[in-house]
């Protein structure tokens, strides 16, 4: 196909020389090895070993690139790097190295620019079409390429040119390039004329959902959706039927895809055949014999129920939707509790208050842990999204107790030892904390007294840190309704309990929420309850909880500013460098260390860097060599004179120590702060 002559032309528009002499010296080695005057190297082989390669039985005939590879194996012997890029790509797509192939299909576009979009169309393309049998990883690179092909293949006009090789990858075993070529195809079918969508679109959807293999009558699943709104009547009737078909197929993997789309199809449907044929297929869909197909099903009620009358919804959906929620399958029930707010907001306010209230206790209620989670997660959007006019008296008789007796029964269970809490039923708690704190600004201040805070402190001191985070992260919302003051004083006993726990891994998990806390709680709360509780962390006798507790102060003095820290924070750490415990002398240096760039230059400047020096005379070696880290690290801050003046001399003392820890880093001090 890449002739000759064709080579020379594309070599004057594609690498643009500027020497004719350079052509004509080109021109006639391409055409002395035309006439076996000249032997070629390829990939370090002569001209043998070039040509073994290219016959090793590959799909497509090798003949195609060797000319190009040896252009560019020519172009190299002059010197003349220009010739390469082009060449070397469209050989690579035959290399047998497959990172070389996947590269070159990334890059497929250059060489369709390079060849022009006529040789794209009639050479470039029929190749790729031959070359579909290789690897996934490059099958669903060029799957995605061909979806950006149009303006490389002429436009619009000529769009259909790509139709032949996304076709067959349509078709091939995995999943995810078949999934790559339908989107492809989507994509360009919308730059189809309507014309051209029924010569040439069209017929290709009903060859893919006719095929022998299931995975091409999958991947028609996605493509009747964007061809059926463009087409004429008699060709919708037909893409109809093909639909019908498809989801009545013996193959679940076929079902399960027209399941998948079936909600999507309904959209572009007319409102008389979304009755007639849409209601039919989403029955026999929901009633499938296959749990994966089922739970699919569920997913389309919500787009089918958008799309009726709200007369239509009890008649048509509703008894579907009933069945869904009590399937033996819990993956089905899953399903109905994942789509819990989509569902209700598409079915109502009327069908909420007499189907969906006690569909949704049941959820709540549910014998598998994972739809319990589901169904908690969606409590605070359920009950956000029922009429205003009777939201309160629902949510009170009906979807507070069903949570109330579900953590209830857990706890029972846990303190009779039937279940532990930790390893089975984590991820329910933690939904559960993070959606009834919500609640409290539906229900207002006295329901959120009565009911909801002994649920908060009970949870607030659950083993499970995330249902404590949860409960952290959202107190701000019970602080709207009830109060800070009155949230204090029942919040404040539970969270000293938790920070003077005897598990230090409890106390750790108190100091990480604490910047959370605070943020909730305010500057004025926290100093007024929470500083003390953050300075006695500091001299834990657990490193980890010092350390915490440093890392913790950086974050409050972020959160509250350097003049805060100034006046609260910075008197009482630089007081701990007076300590007779070593530990807590050295958790002074590394409170400096954390604060120094938040408080900036002056504060480090004028109030820290002076106790750090005076620590340089510590009797602790421990303490000294920690003094030489600390300049090291508010070196930056400090301006060039106090370094000279100051730390220099220090550092200088430092190094010369008895002790050889505190030297070598006081002498690493002195090289990063270029003070030698």
């Amino acid at each position: 196909i890449f002739c000759t002559n064709d080579c020379i032309t594309d070599l004057k528009k594609i690498t643009g020389f500027a020497k004719q002499e350079q052509i004509r010296k080109t021109s006639e080695k391409i055409h002395g090895f035309a006439k076996g005057r000249r032997r070629s190297k390829l990939r370090g082989g002569e001209g043998p070993a070039a040509a073994a390669f290219w016959q090793k039985p590959r799909s497509v005939a090798p003949q195609r690139h060797s000319i190009t590879a040896t252009v560019s194996k020519m172009a190299g012997a002059d010197g003349d790097d220009s010739l390469y890029p082009i060449a070397v790509l469209i050989d690579e797509l035959r290399n047998e190295d497959v990172q070389l192939r996947l590269n070159s299909i990334k890059k497929l576009s250059t060489i369709a620019l390079a060849l022009g979009v006529e040789r794209t169309r009639t050479e470039l393309l029929p190749f790729l079409t031959d070359t579909i049998y290789d690897e996934d990883e490059v099958l669903l690179a060029l799957a995605e390429q061909l979806g950006n092909f149009t303006m490389l293949v002429g436009g619009p006009e000529y769009v259909h040119c790509l139709l032949p090789p996304l076709e067959s990858l349509a078709t091939v075993e995995e999943t995810v390039v078949r999934d790559k070529a339908v989107e492809s195809l989507r994509k360009i079918s919308q730059e189809h004329s309507p014309v051209d969508l029924e010569v040439h679109f069209e017929p290709l959807v009903k060859r893919l959902a006719s095929g022998d293999w299931f995975t091409s009558r999958t991947s028609a699943c996605g493509l009747f959706s964007v061809c059926y709104p463009r087409v004429s009547s008699t060709v919708k009737a037909e893409i109809r039927q093909h639909f019908r078909t498809l989801c009545s197929d013996d193959t679940p993997m076929v079902r399960r895809a027209a399941a998948s789309k079936l909600g999507e199809f309904a959209k572009v449907l007319e409102l008389e055949y979304v009755k007639s044929d849409i209601i039919s297929l989403f029955t026999a869909l929901a009633s499938d014999e296959q749990d994966s197909v089922r739970l699919l099903a569920v997913e389309a009620c919500v787009s089918i129920a958008t799309l009726l009358p709200q007369e239509d919804l009890e008649t048509l959906v509703m008894p579907t939707l009933r069945q869904a929620a009590e399937d033996k399958s819990w993956r089905v029930r899953y399903m109905v509790a994942d789509k819990f707010s989509e569902l209700q907001k598409a079915v109502g306010p009327e069908i909420t208050k007499n189907d969906l209230v006690p569909a949704f206790q049941n959820l709540l209620k549910d014998c598998e842990a994972e739809v319990r989670a589901a169904a908690a997660n969606k409590v605070k959007e359920f009950c956000e999204n029922l009429p205003e006019d009777n939201r309160e008296q629902i949510i009170m008789t009906h979807i507070l107790p069903s949570v109330l007796m579900f953590i209830y029964i857990l706890c029972l269970n846990y303190l009779f030892g039937l279940i532990s809490l930790s390893p089975v039923f984590p991820h329910v708690k933690s939904a559960l904390a993070s959606v009834i704190m919500g609640l409290s600004t539906i229900l207002g201040k006295d329901n959120t007294i009565e009911h909801l805070l002994p649920l908060f402190l009970a949870q607030l001191k659950d083993e499970c840190p995330e249902v404590r985070l949860n409960i952290i992260s959202n107190l701000d919302c019970v602080n709207e309704v009830i109060g800070i003051r009155q949230l204090s004083q029942s919040l404040l006993p539970a969270i000293v309990e938790l920070a003077e726990d005897a598990k230090w891994r409890v106390r750790l998990a108190i100091i990480e929420y604490m910047p959370l806390l605070a943020g909730q709680l305010g500057v004025e709360f926290f100093d007024e309850k929470l500083n003390t509780l953050c300075m006695a962390w500091l001299i834990d006798h657990v490193y980890a909880i010092r350390e915490a507790a440093t890392c913790n102060l950086m974050k409050l003095v972020e959160k509250f500013g350097a003049e805060w820290a100034q006046n609260t924070i910075v008197p009482k750490v630089l007081g701990m460098a007076n300590d007779p415990n070593y530990l807590h002398r050295m958790t002074t240096l590394f409170c400096i260390n954390a604060l120094s760039k938040a408080c900036g230059q002056e504060i480090t400047t004028k109030q820290m860097l002076p106790v750090v020096l005076k620590m340089s005379n510590d009797q602790v070696a421990n303490v000294r060599f920690n003094v030489a880290k600390s300049l090291q690290k508010i070196g930056p801050i400090l301006d060039s004179n106090a370094l000279q003046t100051e730390v220099k001399p220090v550092l200088e003392k430092l190094a010369s120590d008895t002790d050889m820890d505190v030297k070598y880093f006081a002498q690493e001090a002195i090289s990063v702060l270029a003070l030698a």
